[in-house]
């Protein structure tokens, strides 16, 4: 049964449709009468829709000629949800274009109607994302392609640098991408390995589709095998580093999702738990703040061999 609203949404796409269409074609086409027809006609007519009628034998209804209605409506909620996932491309740390990104917004805002553009154009233009791992981010190509072997659920051949800068070919059955603690990975059934496992976007040197099928279980699900893998190992080392600056200045570099912020009498105590902690030291340092490490005595240890590492390069010649 037709919800009144439905009815009237589908005169709109039958009119948009054709060229010209009669009332009793529309009636029968949307199981009612002709003057419930011309009612809902009406309603189009009040809202600004340029639906003209004409008489005689050929005659019916249409779209004045040269309108042109635009192809998305959204309701206000709609339309935040799509501005909201447009502006935070940058924190979702995905390489995508930021022209790309205007031009989206461009076309969305540009089928709003003006009260709700002014509401979300005010939004957007206070809202500020940050992407603390740069060199985490995944290529959108790379995204596309293995979307799309997921989506036909055929084989790739990729080429994968592992932790120890090692570089494997493996051909992987991929399952699922789950972003977890500020990284995106790859998972699915290594036909090298014969197992499960994930594989970091950043580290596929190379992919290539296959034309080999594959059953994905039925009963597997990737974001519960990424927690199971990863959980421990977020929960490694505990990461504990006072930063001699004020809580809104290390608010401003530091997602909430990295940890805790707490203020102390000398500057703002951090804490955390980081699997990598190699990958901890380099990302203190980009943080260009003055800190002090209070625990791990590891992480004190890849503090210094990472300024070693820095000297090294710095006196090469």
């Amino acid at each position: 049964m037709y919800h009144p609203t439905s009815r009237v949404l589908t005169v709109l796409e039958l009119l948009q449709s054709r060229p010209s269409i009669t009332g009793p074609e529309l009636a029968a086409r949307l199981e009612m009468d002709v003057l419930t027809v011309r009612r809902y006609i009406m309603h189009l007519q009040d809202v600004g829709i340029p639906v003209e009628a004409t008489i005689g034998r050929h005659g019916g209804y249409r779209l004045r000629p040269g309108f042109k209605l635009p192809p998305l409506l959204f309701t206000e909620e709609e339309a935040t949800a799509i501005m909201l996932g447009l502006l935070g491309t940058s924190w979702l740390e995905i390489g995508q274009s930021s022209i790309a990104v205007e031009g989206a917004l461009a076309k969305v805002s540009r089928v709003l109607p003006v009260h709700v553009r002014q509401r979300l154009d005010t939004m957007s233009e206070h809202l500020f994302f940050f992407s603390p791992q740069q060199e985490t981010r995944p290529d959108v190509s790379l995204l596309l392609k293995l979307s799309e072997a997921i989506g036909q659920q055929q084989r790739i051949a990729i080429e994968y640098r592992s932790h120890r800068d090692e570089t494997t070919h493996r051909n992987v059955e991929p399952y699922g991408i789950v972003g977890w603690n500020g990284r995106w990975y790859l998972v699915g059934y290594c036909c090298l390995r014969q197992d499960y496992r994930t594989f970091r976007l950043d580290r596929i040197q190379q992919v290539e589709a296959l034309t080999e099928p594959f059953e994905r279980p039925e009963d597997f699900d990737c974001r519960a095998y990424v927690m199971k893998m990863y959980a421990g190992e977020v929960a490694r080392w505990h990461i504990e580093v006072e930063f001699q600056a004020t809580l809104y200045a290390v608010q401003q570099k530091i997602p909430a999702s990295h940890g805790t912020l707490t203020a102390t009498p000398t500057g703002v105590l951090f804490q955390s738990r980081y699997e990598d902690i190699n990958g901890m030291a380099r990302y203190l340092m980009a943080l260009n703040m003055p800190f002090v490490v209070r625990q791990p005595t590891e992480l004190r240890e890849a503090l210094l061999r990472l300024a070693e590492q820095i000297m090294q390069h710095a006196t090469a010649q």
